[in-house]
């Protein structure tokens, strides 16, 4: 099937509209030195290190990060950053689905707003496309038996996108700012232990940004949590679209080998993704790509 490019510009202005849904590319010069994606490295096993953490040789704890290909910290130990793997040579591509839902969003659940996407799961399983699921800690409370599903299959891993899906940096599209170091490091151990409370195992340390927004003080602020931020370099824009033909073609568009996909695993604020599946997926294997969780591209 050929693919025309239409209603790319619209598509591209929405994704920079996304509320903190991952609208955002993380900084300009702030936390650039700590962005090391074209070189990845497993962390070393230390005896010292805990149980499940990220170069522990003892099995992983179900919701602690288990053991996968983490990149080297930056300079001053920042926090690493992996957008692209820019030396792939073969068509790889990782589509990654981030399940927002800030802490304050309960009553917004309970009224019967939908913050899950069970089709996209299922889609996702019956097209055996490999994913990356950047879960919030808050998601996984609400959705716990989902949480476990997604954590338990093969097929998925679960990284951390927050617990509360509040900023690092300010300003961020409008969403609160967590208070300091000191929150920001517990924000991020809290998703954690909300995936392992779900049940889920499949956990990888790596760490999304809510909205993508961070700088130097975000990365030194979760250094010590020994994760890799992970962005990305094809922004979908399918948060709040309603034409599943112009997500898939600025997909499409924008993917090259080794590249990372931001899509949402939100009913509520992204309602066509799932439509757009149809189409990205036998589109990109037509063209020869493999998918990939991210853990693999950080491998390469």
């Amino acid at each position: 099937m050929s693919v025309s490019v239409r209603n790319v510009a619209a598509v591209t202005a929405l994704g920079a509209a996304l509320a903190g849904c991952g609208g955002g590319t993380g900084t300009s010069k702030a936390g650039g030195e700590a962005r090391m994606g074209t070189h990845a490295a497993t962390t070393p096993a230390s005896p010292s290190a805990s149980p499940g953490l990220p170069g522990s040789s003892s099995a992983p704890r179900p919701g602690a990060p288990g053991k996968a290909p983490t990149i080297a910290p930056g300079p001053n130990g920042l926090t690493p950053v992996f957008e692209r793997a820019k030396r792939q040579a073969d068509k790889t591509v990782a589509l990654t689905f981030d399940a927002d839902m800030t802490s304050d969003q309960g009553p917004r659940a309970a009224s019967g707003e939908r913050f899950d996407n069970p089709e996209l799961i299922s889609t996702l399983r019956t097209l055996k496309v490999p994913s990356t699921i950047f879960m919030t800690g808050r998601w996984a409370e609400e959705y716990p038996d989902q949480a476990k599903s997604i954590g338990t299959d093969p097929n998925f891993e679960i990284a951390n996108h927050s617990y509360s899906h509040h900023a690092f940096k300010s300003p961020c599209y409008g969403l609160p700012t967590l208070d300091g170091a000191a929150a920001a490091r517990a924000d991020v151990d809290r998703a954690f232990a909300a995936f392992r409370t779900a049940g889920a195992v499949n956990t990888v340390p790596y760490f999304r940004f809510p909205g993508g927004c961070y700088d130097d003080q975000a990365l030194r602020a979760i250094a010590t949590a020994k994760v890799t931020a992970v962005q990305w370099d094809v922004v979908s824009g399918d948060a709040f679209a309603k034409d599943p033909d112009a997500v898939a073609e600025q997909v499409l568009a924008g993917v090259k080998p080794g590249s990372v996909v931001v899509m949402h695993c939100t009913r509520s604020a992204a309602p066509v993704t799932e439509e757009a599946i149809h189409t990205i997926v036998p589109e990109l294997r037509k063209r020869g790509y493999r998918f990939v969780k991210v853990s693999e591209l950080i491998g390469k």
